[in-house]
């Protein structure tokens, strides 16, 4: 352990880098191990697969500062807001890509040419947090932090939302906190208890 300047314990892993895949080992109460998603990994494996991934998010370089300025300058609530609500996996299918998912760089220039045709302001994505089961749109999350791995890495989400924000729509995510799959690495009963439900 080494004591980074906030003041925070950060634990250090030897010989560990981006790319690289990772469980934790849980051990119940009951004697019984599982092992477990990383309920704050930023990036996982592409199911059915379910180790998180190591990956470091520093080196995205954002171009949104106009948007970002804007938005803190504004008064939101005076403007008009159109919201277009999308599953990125059905939204339009790739014959090239992984089970005909788009990549989330070239959804965004589709996605944005379709939101200002349309006259839309905002894109409101259904559930991205990666998640097991592709039928459930992403309504069964297994880790709130990481992007599902279906579109591309994290680095193509940022991708997404900067393109997004430099073509003046905004990104809203939903967040759908209660819905626990019972996957045996995910966050239910995660130490043998409902720690996170």
């Amino acid at each position: 352990q080494k004591q980074v300047p906030s003041g925070i314990w950060e634990l250090f892993v030897p010989n560990i880098g981006d790319g690289q895949k990772y469980k934790y080992r849980v051990r119940m109460a009951n004697g019984e191990v599982v092992d477990k998603t990383d309920p704050f990994g930023v990036a996982a494996e592409l199911p059915p697969r379910t180790a998180s991934v190591v990956c470091s998010l520093d080196r995205y370089k954002w171009e949104d500062d106009e948007w970002m300025h804007r938005r803190k300058s504004e008064n939101q609530l005076e403007k008009p807001m159109s919201v277009y609500e999308v599953h990125l996996g059905s939204w339009k299918k790739c014959e090239g890509g992984v089970h005909g998912w788009m990549n989330y760089r070239d959804i965004a220039h589709q996605l944005v040419q379709y939101c200002k045709e349309m006259g839309f302001t905002h894109v409101e994505l259904m559930p991205i947090s990666e998640h097991p089961f592709t039928g459930s749109w992403g309504y069964q999350t297994v880790g709130y932090f990481a992007a599902t791995s279906r579109y591309g890495t994290p680095e193509d989400f940022m991708y997404f939302v900067d393109f997004c924000h430099k073509n003046n729509i905004g990104v809203i995510l939903d967040w759908v906190p209660a819905h626990f799959p019972k996957d045996a690495h995910g966050l239910r009963h995660f130490d043998g208890t409902a720690l996170y439900e």
